[in-house]
């Protein structure tokens, strides 16, 4: 199993993990065998990347952190809310809409606290007119484990996970040309997207049933921990604790999502700027808690190690998130190995990997694997 851009896509892949818009509809199941017309209608649908079923990992189980059902609806929940402009609409309408989502983060809860082994190891696909309603869920259940990481009650967990799925509210207020530019913004373009702090706070003060705490973490969630964030240029302890977790998995989140300006950084790669950026960016404590939970290199990922060898890993354990378990695929030698042989960095000193190897070089590595398995 990895992932794979659209552009990259051939007919005969088969995917293996399911596919759904904003709506909850299927636009392609799991265990669908690819073919043009359907590579052309992911395409259309703005669809960035699949992930699909390459036979690396024959008996390995990988767990989204989150159901489907459980995703797909927070999702259309958000979408909904968004829709019909919460000021706008009806308060009897507003107010279903936000008690639809406080049920929705309940489920979320309900499902992290009984998977609080499961790492981050799946970036959650949607298409490139989902991004922000799949955006809001993502950077809520991020939110909520590391909430649960910190030892947050299930009070807690809920006001921040309000606040966290309803981080970026303020956005229907944002020009869609603006928040959907191509490229780069201007400094009067980019003064307009920081007012959707603002415009967030004013819009969950006004919904009944919301608080006072996911309010501020619409506020806040753009404050820095060394004081240069915005709106106001915070520092430290003066943001909001639950503003302080948005803002870590907002920024990762965004990171590794493809954008209809940019392509999605690597995970290990988003990893890394994070643990950079604890204690100046961001609350140290609460980078060492998201990064726990999150593998820098996800069950799927080809890496090279420093014995020379090549891989695919398939575990991360908590805690150990540079350090998988990788079954080696290619010796030092570059000689396919057919014995299972596995390589557990975590208990193995001196063995790191080096680098993820690109898709491109995977190509040549998978014509070398079926040579391999049709013998």
């Amino acid at each position: 199993m990895r992932k794979v851009s659209v552009d990259s896509l051939r007919p005969g892949m088969k995917v293996w993990r399911s596919i759904y818009n904003s709506r909850g509809r299927l636009l392609v199941a799991a265990g669908t065998v690819l073919g043009r017309g359907y590579i052309r209608r992911l395409k259309a649908h703005g669809v960035p990347a699949v992930y699909i079923d390459d036979g690396l990992l024959p008996g390995v189980c990988v767990e989204d952190v989150i159901s489907d059902d459980v995703r797909v609806q927070a999702m259309k929940q958000v979408r909904l809310l968004l829709e019909e402009e919460p000021q706008g609409a009806p308060a009897g309408r507003a107010l279903i809409r936000v008690q639809e989502i406080a049920q929705a983060v309940n489920e979320i809860i309900d499902e992290l606290l009984s998977r609080e082994s499961v790492v981050v190891n799946l970036a959650d696909i949607r298409s490139l007119d989902d991004y922000t309603f799949g955006h809001s869920v993502n950077v809520c259940v991020l939110s909520l484990i590391t909430g649960i990481t910190l030892g947050y009650g299930r009070e807690e967990l809920f006001r921040l996970g309000m606040g966290a799925v309803l981080h970026d509210i303020g956005k229907v207020r944002v020009p869609e040309e603006i928040l959907n530019k191509p490229g780069p913004l201007t400094g009067e373009e980019f003064e307009v997207v920081k007012q959707h702090t603002v415009c967030g706070y004013e819009l969950l003060q006004c919904l009944s049933g919301v608080g006072h705490a996911p309010a501020c973490v619409a506020l806040q969630h753009h404050e820095r921990h060394d004081g240069q964030g915005y709106p106001e240029g915070l520092r430290g302890d003066e943001i909001h604790p639950f503003a302080r977790i948005v803002a870590v998995a907002d920024v990762f989140d965004a990171l590794t999502a493809d954008r209809v300006y940019r392509r999605a950084l690597p995970v290990h790669e988003a990893w890394e700027m994070l643990a950079g950026s604890g204690g100046f960016l961001f609350d140290f404590r609460i980078v060492r808690a998201f990064l726990y939970n999150v593998a820098a290199y996800p069950v799927g990922t080809v890496v090279a190690l420093s014995s020379g060898e090549i891989g695919v890993v398939v575990e991360t354990v908590r805690g150990l998130s540079r350090q998988p378990r990788v079954r080696v695929l290619f010796d030092a030698g570059g000689a396919p190995v057919t014995d299972g042989r596995e390589r557990h960095l975590a208990g193995e000193r001196g063995i790191t990997v080096v680098r993820v190897v690109v898709e491109d070089e995977l190509g040549n590595l998978e014509i070398k694997i079926k040579k391999l398995k049709n013998k």
